[in-house]
Order: structure tokens, then C-alpha cells, then sequence
């Protein structure tokens, strides 16, 4: 193993040896030298390093785990970016992350400026080797649309790590002219790769998207996000439960198979559970898109939406519109409250979906308590 030096400001310098016995992070025993108020590199092959939740951290650029890599991130730490589109932490194929928060005690990943606001920093990206269908039906890669980093394959059981109680706050820096960090971006990543109780909070774009990959996603949170709150496509073929969204700009929601390709594969199939969306939102509580895929909805609570389950038009859609003329999108169990059309589509099914009476996430529009102590609205 290796020794890793990122900062030669000894003085100011955090020195310790990543030693853990806990199930929920892998690192070995290696010695690691970092700057805490220059936070910013790489770890490469077998090398590993535990952040130390006294210190907060001050992201000042770009900080890669490589493949055989491992960052471990304790229960309490604080991460402060301040290097704006620059700053971004970024797991690539092979590498993992293990973030340990606790309802009590979630990891922050924030801005660091006096007056925080969405788009000051990146965000988190994680890729895998999982499917997707943006390189090919066949298990081809890709590469990330922010991070330039490469993702996808064939291995869905693929294991990035373990995250755990994070929140996620004022990201969407610009990564060039048309692409944006999300919160939370998970590119390929797999189903060995567990995401839980993860919020993002005042994003400049997207809240958390799955770009293809089989990774589930539960209790997740996203809070006023610029653009969509929680996005899918790409061929995701996992499933998100108990998910609590509100004040989005655009979509609560949005479902897709694929931009450039509306019937590539392999197609999204998805499985969504326990999930609220409250508005306002100019695209609905849920759009489906882009082909939209093979997937069901259940438990799903719709509140203060012009349009609840939106539907991009047949004309332009035909792939998307055909898979609910089959029933390959469902809904059962919906809510709408506030609500003033429940749909926007116009096909023949016209019971694709069935009105219930579900509490969603866990308490309607209301912040459910598995939310309480971690999060912030």
C-alpha cells in the first residue's frame, strides 16, 4: 500500500491511520496526510483514506477515488466547498465510497460561502459497471456527462459502497455550456451499492438522477431543486422506495428510457414504492418521457400540481405513450390533492392508473418521520 500526501502543509495537516472494524466501511490500514483547508485530489489503486468528523473540510477543487481506491466518511463530518464548478467529489469504476452518517449525525456536503446558494459547487458523482443503455445494448460504456469519467458494463451486482445518511446542499455549478452538476449523480452504479436516507437540498438542477444502473435508491429526499427532483433513464432497472420530494422547479419526477434513442435497451425498468411529490413543479408531479420504459408505481401521493402524471405527447412520444397502451406503465394506489388535471395523456388505457387512498412517503404531503433529525426544508 501506499502513502498519500495531498497538501505539503504539514503544520495545518490532519495525520492519522485509517484503522475500522465497522461493517459499513472498508478502508485497510493505510497512513494518509491531507490539508483539511485544501481538500481537493485523488486517491489512486490501494489506497484509502477516513475523513475525521472534528474537522471540516474545505473542498477546494476536485476529489477523485479511483478504481481500488477507498474514502471512508464518518458519521458528522462536514465537507464545505468552495472551488465552484471545480469542486466536486467523484467515485470512479471500481473505487468506493462509505458515507456513516446517522439520523443524529448525517454527513454534510455544503457551500462554504457566507450566503449559500444553488450552483456554488458540483455535487457527488458515483459510476459503476452496470448496464446502460446511453453505450449500447450489449453492456458497452459511457462516458459521465459531468466528471468525464467512464461508467456502465455488464456487471449489475456492482458495489461502489455504502451511503447512508447524507445531505446534499446548494449544488448545480455549470460543468460546461450545457451540462450541470446534480446533487447526487449515479452513473451505472449497481445493485450492490446501497443508497439510503439521502437528501438534496436547494440543487441548481436536478436533485438525484440515476443515469442506467440497477442500484436501488430508498428514502430519499429532494428539497427545491432547479430543475427535476428525482430523475431515472438510461435504463435503471431498480427500485426507489419511500421517496419524499417537494418545491422543485420543473418535474417532480421525470421517467425515461432514453434521450437520444426513445426504444434503446436495455430499456428502464423500474419499481417505485411509498413515494410523495408536492409541488409547485411546472412539469407535473411525474413526467414520463423520452420512451419512458417498463414501470409500475405504487402507493403514490400527487400534491399541488397543475398535471399530475404528465405524459409527453404521442406525436412526439409514440414509444412512451405505447408502453402505458399496454400497460407496461402503472399506477395503482394514486393520490391527488390539489390537483387540477390528474393526466395529460390521451391514449386509449384509460385505467393506467387507479385512484386510491395512501399516504405515500408516510404522511401525505407532510414530512414524514422517517425524515426527521437528517434533513433540512
Amino acid at each position: 500500500m501506499k502513502k498519500l500526501v495531498l497538501s505539503l502543509m504539514a503544520f495545518s495537516a490532519l495525520f492519522f491511520t485509517s484503522c475500522s472494524t465497522s461493517d459499513d466501511d472498508n478502508t485497510g490500514g493505510e497512513n494518509v496526510v491531507i490539508n483539511p483547508g485544501d481538500f481537493k485530489g485523488e486517491l489512486k489503486d490501494g489506497e484509502s483514506l477516513t475523513l475525521n468528523p472534528s474537522e471540516t473540510y474545505n473542498l477546494t477543487g476536485a476529489f477523485i477515488v479511483r478504481g481500488g481506491a477507498t474514502l471512508t466518511i464518518p458519521a458528522g463530518t462536514t465537507i464545505e466547498a468552495s472551488g465552484g464548478t471545480s469542486s466536486y467529489i467523484a467515485v470512479a469504476q471500481d473505487g468506493q465510497i462509505f458515507i456513516n452518517g446517522t439520523a443524529n449525525d448525517p454527513v454534510v456536503m455544503t457551500s462554504a460561502a457566507a450566503s449559500p446558494a444553488a450552483g456554488d459547487w458540483g455535487g457527488l458523482v458515483i459510476c459503476g459497471r452496470a448496464n446502460t443503455n446511453k453505450g449500447g445494448s450489449t453492456g458497452q460504456t459511457a462516458t459521465a456527462e459531468v466528471s468525464d469519467l467512464t461508467y456502465g458494463g455488464t456487471v449489475d451486482n456492482d458495489n461502489s459502497g455504502i451511503i447512508k445518511y447524507l445531505r446534499i446542499e446548494y449544488t448545480g455549478a455549470t460543468f460546461n455550456g450545457e451540462k450541470e452538476f446534480n446533487g447526487l449523480s449515479l452513473f451505472g452504479v449497481g445493485s450492490g451499492t446501497t443508497i439510503e436516507y439521502v437528501q438534496s437540498f436547494e440543487g441548481g438542477d436536478d436533485g438525484i438522477e440515476f443515469f442506467g444502473g440497477s442500484v436501488n435508491g430508498r428514502y430519499l429526499v429532494s428539497t427545491n431543486s432547479g430543475d427535476d427532483s428525482i430523475d431515472f433513464a438510461d435504463g435503471w432497472s431498480g427500485t426507489g422506495e419511500y421517496w419524499y420530494i417537494s418545491g422543485g422547479a420543473k418535474a417532480g419526477i421525470e421517467g425515461s428510457n432514453n434521450g437520444d434513442d426513445a426504444a434503446a435497451t436495455p430499456t428502464t425498468t423500474a419499481t417505485l414504492k411509498n413515494i410523495t411529490v408536492v409541488g409547485p413543479g411546472s412539469e407535473g408531479g411525474i413526467y414520463v418521457k423520452e420512451g419512458g420504459g417498463i414501470w409500475t408505481v405504487e402507493n403514490f401521493y400527487i400534491s399541488d400540481f397543475e398535471t399530475g402524471i404528465h405524459v409527453k405527447g404521442a406525436a412526439d412520444d409514440a414509444v412512451a405513450n405505447g408502453h402505458i397502451d399496454n400497460d407496461e406503465i402503472s399506477f395503482t394506489n394514486v393520490i391527488f390533492n390539489n390537483v387540477t388535471t390528474e393526466t395529460s395523456y390521451q391514449g386509449a388505457n384509460t385505467d393506467f392508473y387507479t385512484v386510491g387512498t395512501g399516504m405515500g412517503a408516510g404522511n401525505g404531503a407532510d414530512v414524514p418521520n422517517w425524515a426527521n433529525g437528517w434533513t433540512r426544508f
